[in-house]
C-alpha cells in the first residue's frame, strides 16, 4: 500500500502545467455543481506523515476552489470548555452542511494512530476506538455526509529532506515543530500504525486514498483527482450493514403500554407533600458537588395532552433557572435538515454540571416521522442503533440520560382536548394537528412499542409513566430524577 505511494515519479514542471489548467476547471465546475445539488455535504478528513506538505496542499487547493464553500476545521488539543462535553461533540458541530464541503485536520484519527504505534498496544482500547469510527462514519454516510479519508504518505529519507530543507528556510522554519522532527525518529512505528489503521477503517462509504507526497506537484494533482472523483460520484455509497435485512424484528415483543395499569392516582393532600419533599432533595442533588463532574439529560415523550408541560414545570421549579436548558422540539428548521439528523440533538446535550430538558426530542424518528411517512422506512430502522450508539456516548461522558414516556388512555386524551378547547388559559395548546394525531393513536403505539424494545438499554432505560393522573406522574417523574441522581451522587 505505502510502497507504491513513496516510488512515485515525480511530475516535471510542463506536466503539471499542463494537468493542472484542465483539473482546476473540472474541480471548481463539480463543486458548483455539488453546492447546487445540495444533497449531501463532502467531509475529507486529512492524515498522514507530519511533514509531508498538508497544510500546503490544502491551501492550495482552497484556490482552486471557491473557500466560501469550503470549511476547514483544525482540532488542537482538547480545553477546559471541551472537557465538559462528550468528545464527539466538537466533531459534530463542525460538520459541513449539504452543498458544503468541510476539511478536517486533527480529526478523532489523531487518537488512533496514537494508539495504533505505542509500543506497549492496548488491543481492546484500539479494537473499540476502531468500531466508534467504523460506526460513526457509517452513521454520517446514511445521513448524507459523503467521506473522503487522504493519508499524505512519502519515505522515511523524503521525509527527513523535506523538514531539513524547511528548517533551513527563514521564511518556512517555523512550519516545523516537534512532531515532525519525531516522525523522523518513529517513522516505523508511524507507518506501521498507518497501515493497520487504514486497513481496519477503510470502507466504501468511507475510503482512504494514499496521497504519494515526495513531489509537491505530484501530491496536488492526487489530492485534486482524489477531490474530483469524491464531488463526481452520483451517490453516496451507504453501507451494507443498514440494510433492510439486517434490521431489528419488529415482531417479537409486548408492547408495554397494553399492560400498564392507567388507575394509578394520587390524593391532593398526598400530592401537596410528595411533591415538596421530592423537590426538595432534587434541589440538593443537583447542588452536589459530585454533580459538577456529571450532566443529566430528561427526555420527555407521549401523547398529546398527555402533561409533558406540567411535568417539566415541577422540574425544573426545583432547579436554579441558570443550571438549565429547556428544548421543545419542533420539525427540524432548514439549516438542520443540511446536517446529519443528530446534529441539533448534539448542539445541546448539557454540560457538565448542567441539566437539558428535552420536550420531545431524537425520538421523533422512529415516533413521529415514522408513523407520518415522512422518511423511508430503511432510515427509521437504522435510527434505532444511531439513537443508541448516540446515548451510550452521552453516558461514557458521566450525562445521566432519563427517558420518560407519560402514558394515557385516549378516553382521558379526548377529555383533555375539550377542557383545553374551553379553557382560555389552555386554548393555545390545543391544534389542528392534535386532533387529526388522534386518528393515528394504533400507529403510535405500534411506533411506541418497537422503541421500547429497541431503545431500552442498560445505560439508558425508559420510565412509562402512568399519566392518567397528572398528580401521580408529576410526582413518578419527579421520584424517579431524584434517585438516579442520588445514586450516582454517592
Amino acid at each position: 500500500m505505502f510502497q507504491e505511494a513513496e516510488s512515485d515519479p515525480a511530475l516535471s514542471q510542463a506536466k503539471f502545467k499542463k494537468i493542472e489548467s484542465h483539473l482546476r476547471v473540472q474541480l471548481v465546475n463539480e463543486q458548483y455543481k455539488h453546492i447546487n445539488l445540495q444533497d449531501r455535504a463532502l467531509l475529507i478528513l486529512v492524515a498522514g506523515i507530519d511533514g509531508a506538505g498538508k497544510g500546503d496542499t490544502i491551501n492550495l487547493l482552497n484556490e482552486w476552489l471557491d473557500p466560501r464553500h469550503v470549511h476547514t476545521i483544525a482540532f488542537p488539543a482538547a480545553g477546559k470548555a471541551d472537557y465538559a462535553y462528550p468528545a464527539a461533540r466538537r466533531f459534530w458541530m463542525s460538520l459541513p452542511q449539504k452543498g458544503e464541503i468541510g476539511i478536517v485536520f486533527g480529526s478523532g484519527y489523531t487518537t488512533l494512530f496514537d494508539e495504533a504505534a505505542k509500543k506497549s498496544l492496548n488491543a481492546e482500547k484500539l479494537q473499540d476506538n476502531i468500531l466508534f469510527v467504523r460506526r460513526f462514519e457509517a452513521n454520517l454516510a446514511a445521513n448524507g455526509v459523503q467521506v473522503l479519508k487522504l493519508w499524505f504518505h512519502l519515505s522515511r529519507e523524503a521525509q527527513h529532506k523535506r523538514v531539513q530543507e524547511r528548517q533551513a528556510n527563514p521564511s518556512t522554519a517555523w512550519q516545523i515543530d516537534k512532531s515532525d522532527l519525531r516522525a523522523h525518529k518513529k517513522f516505523k512505528s508511524i507507518r506501521r500504525a498507518g497501515q493497520l489503521i487504514i486497513e481496519a477503517t477503510d470502507a466504501p462509504h468511507a475510503p482512504w486514498v494514499i496521497i504519494p507526497s515526495a513531489d509537491p506537484q505530484l501530491r496536488t494533482v492526487r489530492t485534486a483527482q482524489a477531490i474530483y472523483q469524491a464531488l463526481k460520484a452520483p451517490e453516496i455509497k451507504v453501507p451494507a450493514f443498514h440494510d433492510p435485512s439486517a434490521a431489528p424484528n419488529l415482531k417479537r415483543r409486548v408492547n408495554p403500554l397494553d399492560k400498564l395499569d392507567y388507575t394509578a392516582t394520587l390524593s391532593k393532600q398526598d400530592y401537596d407533600a410528595q411533591i415538596l419533599q421530592w423537590q426538595n432533595r432534587l434541589a440538593l442533588a443537583i447542588r452536589n458537588k459530585k454533580f459538577r463532574k456529571q450532566a443529566l439529560a430528561v427526555v420527555f415523550e407521549g401523547p398529546d395532552a398527555a402533561g409533558k408541560g406540567g411535568a417539566i414545570r415541577r422540574v425544573t421549579r426545583a432547579i436554579d433557572a441558570r443550571q438549565f436548558n429547556i428544548m421543545p422540539v419542533a420539525a427540524p428548521k432548514l439549516s438542520e435538515l443540511a446536517r446529519p439528523y443528530l446534529w441539533r440533538f448534539w448542539r445541546n446535550v448539557p454540560s457538565k454540571g448542567r441539566v437539558a430538558i428535552f420536550d420531545r426530542s431524537w425520538y421523533g424518528r422512529v415516533l413521529v416521522e415514522r408513523v407520518e411517512k415522512l422518511i423511508p422506512r430503511t432510515t427509521w430502522l437504522r435510527a434505532y442503533d444511531e439513537i443508541n450508539d448516540f446515548e451510550q456516548q452521552l453516558t461514557q461522558h458521566g450525562v445521566i440520560v432519563l427517558k420518560f414516556w407519560l402514558a394515557i388512555t385516549p378516553q382521558e386524551q379526548l377529555k383533555r382536548f375539550r377542557e383545553r378547547e374551553h379553557s382560555p388559559y389552555k386554548q393555545f395548546k390545543i391544534t389542528p394537528d392534535d386532533w387529526r394525531n388522534r386518528n393515528k393513536w394504533k400507529a403510535y403505539s405500534a411506533a411506541a412499542g418497537d422503541m421500547f424494545t429497541h431503545t431500552d438499554t442498560p445505560h439508558s432505560a425508559w420510565h412509562i409513566v402512568a399519566a392518567n393522573d397528572k398528580r401521580h406522574a408529576r410526582v413518578e417523574v419527579l421520584k424517579q430524577i431524584v434517585l438516579a441522581l442520588e445514586q450516582n451522587n454517592e
